[in-house]
């Protein structure tokens, strides 16, 4: 039995035909992933993935249009929860930004073409889905 739901968000970030990817280790294991996640208590959607790309890559954000929900049973891969993950799509705040990795022993942060975009090359269900999403755009 599932003990709760896990919120997360995540922000798509297009440029130049690149889009903006992390490669993390978490728990010790390397996972590619789009920027972002887990919601705090008392958070909206948008407030959260502006903290979350402040705290992971020193970067502020406009959260532009939705772009996917989980549509499906998602158990999280850390713990006994039902993961939900909401994408938008983001743009930064000042255009000629340049990126921070705050975590370097952690996280990497890359552009990948939007040609070069494969699901398989995600480690996480859902990300998996967005990404297959994008390759058909």
């Amino acid at each position: 039995m599932y003990s709760h739901f896990n919120i997360r968000v995540y922000g798509l970030l297009i440029a130049n035909d690149a889009i903006l990817v992390n490669d993390e280790i978490i728990r010790g294991r390397k996972v590619r992933k789009f920027p972002g996640g887990g919601l705090e208590l008392g958070e909206g959607t948008i407030e959260g993935l502006q903290r979350e790309f402040r705290e992971e890559l020193g970067l502020e954000i406009r959260v532009g249009s939705h772009f996917y929900t989980t549509d499906y049973f998602v158990k999280s891969a850390w713990d006994n929860s039902q993961v939900i993950s909401i994408y938008y799509l983001v743009e930064a705040v000042s255009p000629d930004f340049t990126l921070v990795n705050l975590f370097p022993e952690a996280e990497q942060t890359v552009w990948v073409p939007l040609s070069e975009i494969r699901a398989e090359d995600f480690t996480l269900p859902i990300d998996k889905t967005v990404a297959a999403m994008l390759e058909k755009r």
